[in-house]
């Protein structure tokens, strides 16, 4: 193929997940936006009031940017293992398989996807979370590299999930049992200074800890976590995910039967 063909193959997946989320942007936009807003009544003005400050923020401040990269996770994930398993169950994947599509493309595309509602949900989140703090921004370029790197961390994540998943029963249990506790104990809602030592060095294992950190550092310039090594941290799972995904679908692991 040529260059021109590759990009317009590309071109074609992407155009094609962000119809899928846009066409039905009452359940892929606006749930996620209302639940956010539910954690920032909860956490922020009711029990943020009675927690006083953190990390010398407001208890809201602090926890906004957790919320925001937990929406871009959560969503991000979801996009992803939800369209590749439902082309790969109706049996559309075969196609693409077999068309002189390289197999980074399609991955990239379904990536690309997953990237493009992450960071759709996370600006209608920031947004909403201007009515209910102000957010002063730190490093802007910190906040968006981050935010991208993450989107396309965990939108790689959805795409695992999705090849090894063989009823849409399987699509849930990731989530469930593995990312939802990645999330909620990677310092979203507290600083891992609060936690006793053997508890704070168990918490750096987790990788979510280090993107919510970096991003934290981009609005509000406070991080429990040192920038430099959260970056490494980051580029290193989407490297190592990425290889993963490539060697999964050229050796057709979870989908050749």
């Amino acid at each position: 193929m040529t260059n021109y063909e590759i990009y317009i193959s590309w071109l074609t997946i992407v155009r094609k997940e962000i119809q899928r989320f846009m066409r039905i942007w009452v359940q892929t936009l606006i749930p996620p936006s209302i639940t956010m807003v539910l954690y920032f009544i909860i956490f922020g003005n009711l029990i943020g009031t009675r927690i006083g400050e953190m990390g010398g923020f407001t208890y809201m401040q602090f926890v906004v940017p957790g919320l925001i990269m937990m929406s871009v996770i959560t969503n991000s994930y979801s996009n992803v293992v939800s369209s590749f398993y439902s082309t790969k169950y109706q049996g559309n994947l075969e196609e693409m398989l077999v068309s002189p599509t390289p197999n980074w493309v399609i991955l990239t595309g379904y990536v690309a996807g997953g990237v493009a509602r992450g960071l759709a949900v996370g600006t209608i989140v920031t947004t909403l979370s201007l009515f209910f703090t102000d957010l002063n921004v730190h490093n802007f370029a910190i906040i968006a590299v981050v935010v991208l790197m993450t989107s396309i961390l965990f939108s790689l994540g959805g795409f695992i999930n999705a090849i090894y998943a063989n009823s849409f029963d399987d699509i849930s249990i990731i989530p469930t049992f593995v990312l939802t506790p990645l999330t909620y104990l990677g310092g979203v809602f507290y600083s891992i200074e609060l936690l006793p030592d053997f508890w704070a060095s168990v918490s750096q294992i987790n990788p979510v800890l280090y993107m919510v950190n970096a991003f934290r550092y981009g609005i509000l310039g406070v991080s429990d976590i040192n920038v430099g090594l959260a970056f490494a941290v980051i580029v290193a799972f989407i490297v190592a995910l990425f290889s993963f995904c490539l060697y999964l679908l050229n050796t057709g692991k979870g989908i050749r039967k």
